[in-house]
């Protein structure tokens, strides 16, 4: 199971407490979740990485998982968080592998390059992450993108090297889930778990506001009709490829 971008403390609310639901439906084997927007909705920090851990399995990020100085700080005690695999010069687990039923998965991230800040070719990365022999055969990747021509291109390229290719970062599912001819599975974008009453998780005026006059304003995590999206991908143990993707829209 793949939750998307948790926003802040609503987010956080409502993925802990749809988990229980989650696991008695889907009965999942692993428990991923995008929380680069965890803190606040921007940034992770110690506090905030804690009160989810115990939930999930593995964490994959995003552009904004710099934003809290406190993230920097304590990293390396975050020992199931992938940083962005095409910033390699930065600090952080490039990927985390991790083994349920003797089955070994491994769940990475990439950032988009299209309205984005600039970052290694993510393309060029995910050939050399696949291209080491001695990693799972079973990958889940998190491509944390702006635009969906590049999603979708990064999904194709995936295909057939990786068992899923699921998008994140824009916040608003979308209703193109499949699986690829070589056994992918993809969409452009997972969703946002926290507050669907507001602009992408955040309060709306101050949104509109900035819209109408330009200026600078307060972006602050809204708490009105909470939501968890996520998607769950069945995979073939054996050869890594994608079985079935079912998407979760749940209040």
């Amino acid at each position: 199971m793949f939750v998307g971008d948790i926003v802040g403390d609503a987010g956080r609310k409502v993925a802990i407490d749809k988990l229980s639901y989650l696991k008695d439906k889907y009965a999942y084997d692993i428990a991923i979740a995008n929380i680069e927007n965890l803190a606040g909705g921007f940034g992770i920090t110690k506090e905030t990485y804690d009160a989810v851990e115990p939930y999930f399995d593995a964490f994959t990020t995003g552009n904004h998982v710099w934003d809290k100085k406190d993230f920097l700080i304590n990293i390396d005690s975050m020992y199931n968080v992938a940083k962005p695999f095409n910033m390699p010069n930065t600090k952080g687990k490039p990927y985390v592998i991790v083994e349920k039923n003797y089955v070994k998965v491994l769940v990475a991230s990439f950032l988009g390059r299209i309205f984005m800040n600039p970052v290694e070719n993510p393309f060029i990365l995910l050939d050399q992450l696949v291209g080491d022999n001695s990693l799972p055969t079973i990958k889940i990747i998190d491509f944390h993108a702006e635009a969906t021509s590049e999603k979708q291109a990064f999904g194709w390229y995936c295909d057939g090297k990786v068992s899923a290719c699921l998008g994140t970062h824009t916040h608003v599912q979308t209703n193109d889930e499949k699986i690829l001819p070589d056994g992918t599975a993809y969409i452009t974008d997972v969703g946002l778990t926290g507050c669907h009453g507001g602009v992408i998780g955040f309060k709306k005026d101050a949104i509109i506001e900035k819209f109408i006059t330009y200026m600078p304003t307060r972006f602050d995590v809204c708490k009105d009709n909470l939501r968890l999206n996520a998607f769950i991908v069945d995979v073939n143990i054996y050869n890594g490829k994608a079985l079935n993707i079912e998407k979760i829209n749940i209040a």
